[in-house]
């Protein structure tokens, strides 16, 4: 599953840097082209953003990663304006 998963977060964010590129180098003229290309890159780098985290969670749970650096919280309050 991972690895369909990873091949998916590939694709994903190939299509957002070539739709992207798209968009951004469409003629001011041919609106259509460039709202279009601007969805698909949207789509396609919502889609890498989802894959791409899936994976990092993925690999922390099974162990393939360490866990990132997390602040742990602390018993006591802080009561009051805090500088």
């Amino acid at each position: 599953m991972q690895k369909l998963i990873a091949i998916v977060n590939v694709i994903a964010w190939a299509g957002f840097w070539s739709f992207g590129y798209l968009a951004l180098s469409a003629q001011v003229e041919n609106i259509a082209q460039m709202v279009t290309a601007a969805i698909l890159a949207a789509m396609g780098g919502g889609a890498g953003m989802l894959a791409y985290l899936w994976l990092v969670r993925h690999t922390e749970a099974t162990g393939y990663a360490k866990p990132a650096n997390r602040a742990t919280k602390r018993d006591d309050d802080i009561h009051g304006e805090v500088l």
